[in-house]
């Protein structure tokens, strides 16, 4: 059928506004400059989705100075005329998206990158950032009123950066939510050992300077990322079950008491194997600094860093967040009781494997010690807000839930729960809300009255019944 000329007229006019509301509807806009985390809004950035960090690092401990490059490789969840990275108090020299120079300008703790072409939405592009200057640690009531972040240390720097210390050292989407895949290379003083994450890919000397390459594979948030560099004595090798692990241990503090952090680790990984479902990553290990202002340990993913050596406790403690937090990642901050409760009552369960104490005691000894008046009992778990959100309650009261609900549905139903939490999730990120749904699913009862009463009100609870 022919189309009379004023049709074809309107069929084309037609045409014409069709395609100017599509490019209206896709125009290119700027990424969001954070998540919208409600402890850390400006945290982590909206826009695009980070799939690997390629970090070279070199560190002059002599002068304290870090000077880097990263290249971050993306998708765009948008079209996005411009995005940001988080970087804090570094000075950036250069900015180049896809291989060629971008514009870049400073807001705070953020870098607005804009590149010479809009970037289409789904497409990976990659951006590479150059930059340097003296690394900051960060303090304050958060982190036990602690520094944390990048630390220097009588011969180097110890690394430990949750919850938002990961862009005083490389800029990123500093956010648990945004998980990549990690190669991180360290240029340090030769004598010196660098320490990352992963599985150490090489090792060379050139001139005056040592160079380690490190790989982690599988997904990681940011916070988790290290690059500990300082004199340590080395020990590898595998797990009676058969994964390799790396330990690496300050000679200061060699023989400073009797845990035999190698075969702890080594045993309570395979432990926890056979308890929370396979080990996630592809090595495990510690590493232990001389950093008495640290006064913490933190679960670095694949290799826990130690500020100091510590008891046979916190070793399994850390090593549980391998699972619960590295792994099983929180969504948002405010639900951190998944790595902390849980790391918390692997203790419990730790001592109950070693037939000190059953669990069930451990609860009662930890509800008994505290007086219906502290101030313990007056944070809400579910929600602690986050200058407290590593206070004693998310821990222990944390643990004391999960007690409770295994109690409240019995050890073959809570047994089950462990492992298909860390199966669903692994490598992602997850809730309180869909871990009282599994819950819910695996047990067959209606929970929402036990998590209300343990993790989502204030006030000490009455003991079950």
């Amino acid at each position: 059928m022919a189309l009379s000329r004023s049709a074809r007229l309107l069929t084309l006019a037609t045409a014409a506004a069709s395609f100017l509301v599509i490019a209206a509807g896709s125009a290119p806009t700027a990424g969001a400059p954070g998540i919208g985390d409600d402890y850390f809004p400006r945290l982590g950035n909206g826009g695009f989705d980070a799939r690997h960090y390629a970090l070279d690092v070199a560190y002059d401990p002599d002068t304290d100075r870090l000077d880097g490059r990263t290249t971050l490789t993306a998708r765009a969840t948008q079209s996005l005329s411009s995005f940001d990275l988080d970087l804090q108090k570094l000075e950036v020299t250069r900015v180049d998206v896809n291989g060629r120079r971008a514009e870049f300008a400073r807001d705070g703790d953020e870098i607005r990158i804009t590149p010479r072409s809009p970037l289409a939405k789904g497409r990976t592009f990659t951006v590479s950032v150059t930059y340097g200057g003296v690394p900051e640690a960060l303090s304050g009531p958060i982190v036990f009123g602690s520094s944390y972040g990048w630390m220097k240390t009588e011969d180097g720097v110890f690394v430990a950066c949750e919850p938002n210390a990961a862009s005083t050292w490389f800029p990123s989407s500093d956010h648990p939510s945004d998980k990549a895949t990690y190669d991180i290379r360290i240029k340090a003083p030769r004598g010196l050992t660098g320490v990352s994450n992963g599985r150490l890919v090489s090792t060379r000397n050139r001139g005056g300077s040592t160079y380690t390459h490190w790989r982690e594979s599988r997904p990681m948030a940011t916070y988790l990322a290290t690059a500990t560099i300082g004199k340590f004595d080395v020990r590898t090798g595998r797990t009676p079950a058969g994964t390799p692990i790396y330990v690496a241990v300050d000679p200061v503090l060699k023989n400073s008491n009797n845990v035999d952090v190698y075969e702890v680790t080594a045993e309570a990984t395979d432990y926890w194997s056979e308890v929370f479902g396979p080990y996630p990553f592809e090595e495990t290990g510690a590493i232990v600094d001389d950093m008495p202002e640290a006064g913490f340990s933190l679960e670095v993913q694949s290799k826990p860093a130690y500020s100091a050596v510590r008891n046979e406790s916190t070793i399994v403690h850390e090593l549980a967040h391998q699972w619960f937090g590295d792994s099983v990642s929180v969504a948002h901050w405010k639900d951190i009781w998944l790595n902390e409760g849980f790391a918390t009552y692997a203790q419990w369960l730790w001592l109950e494997h070693r037939g000190t104490r059953s669990a069930h005691d451990s609860f009662r000894a930890s509800y008994g010690s505290r007086a219906a008046s502290s101030s313990f009992w007056q944070v809400k778990v579910a929600d602690p807000q986050r200058d407290t959100m590593f206070a004693s309650a998310v821990y222990d009261r944390g643990a004391m839930t999960l007690q409770v609900l295994r109690e409240r549905i019995g050890d073959r139903a809570f047994f089950r729960l462990l492992p298909a939490w860390t199966r669903l999730h692994r490598h992602g990120n997850a809730s309180t809300a869909e871990f009282v749904a599994l819950a819910e699913k695996i047990s067959g009862q209606r929970l929402g009255d036990l998590f209300d009463t343990w993790i989502g009100s204030t006030g000490k609870p009455a003991l079950p019944q």
